[in-house]
């Protein structure tokens, strides 16, 4: 019989991105020599664009000196995917746990990171589903509601998802999100508010 699992919740609040990003990092390598249990850190962050290993710069579509006007932050990271924003009214989830340990591969940990966001939206009557094939994250028909970009060392995971409770949208008109063009970002309240009309 497998002895119960235990997972340490951080409700962290605004969290500057380099701030959040040293504490997974120490985080992973104390989890990594069994010194904690698995942890979430759940937070958001100020406006701030990220872009992961698979980043295209042309996906970011205004200067890095108009994002700092706009009071937006720009990181480069090492966790999967392309371009994504990260601000105010997300929710933010940073599992840093053994997938080993739970046995469970990379597929399907995306998987159940997906489930989370879809199982969220759909307590507030809100049809999500996971993206087709290339489109990463979590949808509502062809709006994208939550981003997904992981990181996993020795099978430990860092970094994790966004969903869209209500961000201001109009940060998401700077970048090609997640490198998929042509596709618009929503966010769980203009889905209830289109749901309500």
């Amino acid at each position: 019989m497998r002895a119960p699992r235990t997972l340490k919740v951080w409700k962290m609040g605004v969290v500057n991105y380099i701030e959040a990003l040293k504490l997974q990092e120490k985080l992973t390598s104390d989890r990594k020599v069994h010194k904690i249990t698995d942890t979430l850190l759940s937070l958001q962050h100020p406006p701030t664009y990220t872009l992961g290993k698979r980043r295209t710069d042309h996906n970011i579509l205004v200067s890095e000196t108009e994002l700092k006007a706009m009071g937006a932050e720009l990181h480069y990271t090492q966790r999967g995917g392309d371009v994504t924003f990260h601000g105010p009214h997300q929710a933010i989830l940073y599992p840093i746990i053994s997938l080993r340990e739970m046995g469970l591969g990379a597929r399907r940990y995306v998987e159940n990171l997906e489930l989370t966001m879809i199982e969220l939206a759909s307590l507030y009557g809100v049809k999500a589903h996971a993206g087709q094939t290339g489109e990463t994250g979590v949808w509502v028909g062809q709006r994208k509601i939550g981003a997904i970009g992981v990181r996993i060392s020795t099978g430990i995971t860092s970094h994790g998802l966004a969903f869209n409770i209500n961000p201001d949208l109009n940060y998401f008109k700077h970048i090609v999100p997640c490198g998929i063009a042509d596709k618009e970002v929503t966010s769980l309240q203009k889905e209830m508010n289109t749901n309500e009309e």
